[in-house]
Formats: C-alpha cells, structure tokens, sequence
C-alpha cells in the first residue's frame, strides 16, 4: 500500500483510538515526537541541497526574455497564492478549538518589516545554517547557487568549471540522498502519526474532529478561488483575452491527472501534449516553461503554506501578526524554487514555515493525515497555473494559435465547445 494510505489509515485508526481509550492514549507521545525530531533533522539540508541544485536549472543563458518572463510570472502567482491562502486562513480561522497545552509555540515581540527583510540576508551564513534560521539559508542557497551557474556558464573549461560541475554533482546527489532519508522518514510517520492523532483525541476528544473538516474545506475554497480568480479570470480571460472554457477544455487531461497521481513532474508528459495539441502553444515556450513550473511553481503548495499557517498558530494558541505572515509568503515564495514536484513536497516545505514562526512541529504530523486529500488539489492548482503562464508567455511571444485547438468555438463570448 502506498505510504500516503497509510499515513492516512494512521491518522484515522490513531484518532479512533484516542476517542476509544482517553487520556491514557498521551502516553503514547514520545512516538510522535520522534516524528517531529526526525523531521526537524531535515529542514536545513533540504533547503541547502535542493535550492543550490534548483539554480543549476535557472542557468543565465536560459533566463533571457522568455525565461525571466516565465519565472517573474511564476514568482507573482506563487505570491498571490500565499496571500489568497491567509486570507482565507484568517477568514474561516482552521483549528479553533484544538488547543494544544503541551505545545511550544516560542513566542517573541515581532520584528517590524525593515527588520524581517534585512534578516534575509546572513552576517553569517554557516550560523545561520547551525541556528536553523530558515529564511537566511534560503537566500544564501539561491545566491550560491547562481552564483556557480553563472561560473558554468562563463567558463568553457578548467579546474573551476569542473570544481563547479562536482559541487553541483554533491548537491544533486545530496537532495536525492535527503529525497531517500525523507522518505524513510514518511515510513516511521505511519506510527507517528498514529501516536500523535491518539494524543491528540485522547486529549481533546471528539471537539478535534471539526477543526480538520475546516482545515480541509479551507484549502478547497482557497483552491477554489486562486484558479477562477487568478489563472481563468486574470491570467486567461484579462491578460490572454481568451475563453477560460476553452482554457479548461484544453487542460483538463492534465488537471484531472494531477488530481489523480499528486505529482506535478509525475503530469508532466501529460501537461505538455495538452499545451501543444489541446492549446496549439509552439514547443520554444512550453519545453521550457513547463518542466521549470513542474519545479519551482508551487501555487497550490504555496497556498497551503498560508493556510496551514493560520491552523498552526491557532492550535498552539497564538496569533500571527502582518508581519509574520508577510514573512509566510516569503519563505513560501523562495521555498517553492527548490521544492520537487513529487507527492509530498508540501509537509517539508511546511516544516521551514512552521520553523520560521517558531510554532511546533507536532502539526506537521496533524496535518499528514488528511494530506493525501490537500495533496492532490494543491497538485492540480499547480498544473492550472503552469499551463495559464504558459499561455500568457506564449500570446506575448506570438508563439500559440488561438484560431486552433480547444480555442475553436470557445470564444470569450461564450460559443458553445466543440467536440475535442
């Protein structure tokens, strides 16, 4: 059985048991702790690994018009998605209810926003690494990591250029190893996540149930929200002035894969023959567009870092001011260039936000049980939003024909689809 299944049957059974037996489920805490311990053990190398390997794939030569038009438009709909998931988060407040008493949340006076964007940068990048400052790492990863792929590129041989290939070597095969450890991780987080979730009802009883259907509709409405707003109302229908009915129709292989397998590098063949064939986009924009959104544009899983963010800090009983949730969207934003398009990414791109914050871990494992569901619509918001930058990059490069495809007969005002 796939480990998301389990995970989920943990999450079920655990609860189960915790309504069943009471108060003598807590004892079964230091299970789910090492859960999170484990987790934490991840956090900086994941960043380290992944984001210096993720600048490999934004090389200089590849970043001219069409790329820096891709990654800007990608940067900008990850941000609206951070922001569309707080205000839904702040909206319907997930997690009311589910009071954790023995959670530590580290609560400090909030920094104003001067002082958040100066703490990006690291006076000290190895300390920053060594105190598990989330945000410093990040950016010291992203600039290292150009930084050699700008030296790739001006250097045709020699030492250096070889020493820069090795370095990007290490780390791609350091995020495959992490890859490796996350998932062994993910097979101990079957008994973790039946430990906590028992914990957790055996504590609180059956009041818990309602707090993870908010959790669940919430990402559903800011799912909802981000793709008719954002990709069909803004992107298709204002910026391309095309049919987002004819937009659907041409992608709906791709999201209802998406749906099905949660993996955008997984949809991937299948997003690309639909913006060919179904969206007549000329391959010089979608060949490149589409495999680099498979990676770095996390829509969905940006939002459901605003989300989760708001159902973290109301479980441990605290409120996130504006800045701390500015801070959300950076580190979502950032985060999401090294994030892999593979089931899952979500919960460890959720543990440098939680870490950021300073809320506890213990939620990461909450929110793994109901994770299979979020998966796979934050998955297909990330396949609607490759495939609407995609479009727009390609109207602007006059390279798609709107007189083709699925455009046919889904005109924007409102002609009845053809058969397709």
């Amino acid at each position: 059985m796939p480990i998301v299944y389990r995970i989920g049957a943990a999450f079920v059974l655990g609860s189960l048991f915790g309504l069943a037996v009471g108060d003598p489920a807590t004892r079964l805490q230091p299970l789910g702790d090492l859960f999170v311990r484990l987790l934490s053990m991840l956090i900086i190398p994941i960043v380290v690994f992944t984001l210096v390997m993720g600048a490999r794939r934004l090389s200089p030569s590849s970043l001219g018009k069409i790329g820096g038009q891709v990654v800007m438009l990608y940067a900008i709909t990850s941000a609206f998605a951070v922001f569309i998931g707080l205000a839904v988060g702040n909206l319907l407040n997930p997690g009311t209810g589910l009071e954790l008493t023995d959670a530590e949340a580290q609560e400090a006076e909030a920094p104003d926003i001067v002082e958040v964007f100066l703490g990006i940068v690291p006076e000290n990048p190895i300390a920053a690494m060594a105190e598990g400052n989330v945000l410093p790492t990040i950016f010291f990863a992203i600039v290292f990591g150009l930084a050699l792929a700008m030296l790739q590129e001006e250097l045709d041989e020699g030492d250096v250029r070889r020493g820069v290939e090795t370095i990007f070597d290490i780390m791609e095969a350091g995020a495959e190893a992490m890859f490796k450890i996350v998932w062994g991780v993910m097979e101990y987080g079957v008994i973790g996540v039946f430990a906590l979730m028992a914990a957790v009802f055996g504590q609180a009883g059956v009041d818990a149930i309602v707090p993870f259907a908010m959790l669940i509709f919430a990402v559903a409405l800011a799912v909802t929200i981000h793709i008719a707003v954002v990709h069909l109302g803004g992107i298709i229908a204002l910026l391309v002035g095309e049919s987002p009915r004819g937009f659907l129709v041409g992608g709906k292989e791709a999201l209802i894969t998406a749906l099905s397998i949660r993996s955008s590098s997984g949809t991937l063949p299948v997003t690309m023959s639909n913006a060919e064939i179904n969206l007549q986009i000329d391959e010089s924009v979608y060949s490149f567009s589409l495999p680099l959104g498979a990676t770095i544009n996390m829509d969905g899983t940006a939002m459901y870092q605003g989300v989760v963010a708001i159902f973290a800090a109301n479980i441990a009983g605290v409120s996130l001011t504006i800045t701390e949730q500015l801070t959300v969207v950076a580190i979502a934003v950032l985060a999401s260039v090294g994030a892999a398009g593979v089931p899952g990414t979500g919960l460890i791109m959720l543990t440098l936000v939680l870490t950021q914050l300073g809320l506890p871990l213990e939620i990461v494992g909450f929110v793994a049980g109901v994770d299979p569901i979020l998966d796979r619509m934050r998955t297909m918001t990330n396949i609607s939003g490759d495939l609407a930058v995609t479009t727009l990059v390609a109207k602007w490069n006059h390279a798609v024909d709107f007189t083709g495809g699925t455009w046919v007969g889904n005109e924007a005002t409102g002609a009845a689809p053809t058969d397709d």
